[in-house]
């Protein structure tokens, strides 16, 4: 690889929603949802940027912040639609060879400054190809079998300091080598995990409720 590796940093913005109608393109705070993701790909990943729509309004307001965009087809536009097809169909219809893919989600809009940069260091480090942002999940966690809690994580009465560490993927970043990508997968069992502990990995905008909190993170930052 070369020591500039080419980096595709991709946003998919599909328009449909239900929960949260036109939630990418819903003013958070005074600006379109998506832009938080387009902002930051812009001032702290150095390499090409697309948003991938199938919807006119998500295009638009790409285009309004210089950047490209690729209108998907109908069949990848679904709600079934994976995250990885639609990497997979960007990658086979750019123009040129990309070495790695970074995937920013417009439903996390928050993310620290040095992200990128850290995790690009960790997965260069590492020598592997690909990395995922998780979050250490404290819930003592069970599943309810005819009308009963069973304990699944933990034992009654053990102390939440005591549990085994589990994490949850955040969404806050993902990297992949780009002929991952290609193939249909983003990460696999030799994916790097890093680690992060900070309100912003909080933030996953699926309904009102996680709006309102992404919203209260924002205002007490300013």
């Amino acid at each position: 690889m070369s020591q500039k590796p080419n980096i595709l940093t991709i946003i998919p913005a599909r328009g449909g929603s239900k929960r949260l109608p036109g939630k990418n393109i819903k003013e958070l705070n005074g600006k379109p949802l998506m832009a938080y993701s387009i902002e930051y790909a812009q001032k702290h990943i150095k390499g090409d940027l697309v948003v991938s729509t199938d919807d006119e309004k998500i295009a638009q307001i790409a285009q309004q912040y210089g950047v490209e965009v690729l209108i998907r087809p109908a069949h990848l536009a679904q709600d079934d639609t994976s995250t990885t097809d639609v990497l997979s169909q960007v990658l086979l219809s750019a123009e040129k060879e990309y070495d790695f893919v970074v995937l920013l989600q417009p439903t996390n809009p928050l993310r620290p400054e040095n992200l990128f940069q850290e995790a690009w260091s960790l997965l260069q480090k590492e020598g592997e190809s690909s990395l995922l942002t998780v979050s250490l999940n404290q819930h003592k966690l069970g599943k309810i079998k005819g009308n009963h809690f069973r304990p699944h994580t933990y034992q009654f009465g053990q102390r939440s300091q005591d549990l085994e560490p589990l994490y949850y993927e955040n969404g806050l970043l993902y990297i992949a080598a780009a002929s991952l990508a290609k193939s249909g997968v983003l990460m696999d069992e030799n994916s790097i995990a890093m680690p992060i502990d900070h309100p912003y990995a909080t933030v996953d905008i699926d309904d009102e409720t996680d709006w309102q909190w992404a919203e209260f993170l924002i205002q007490k930052e300013q």
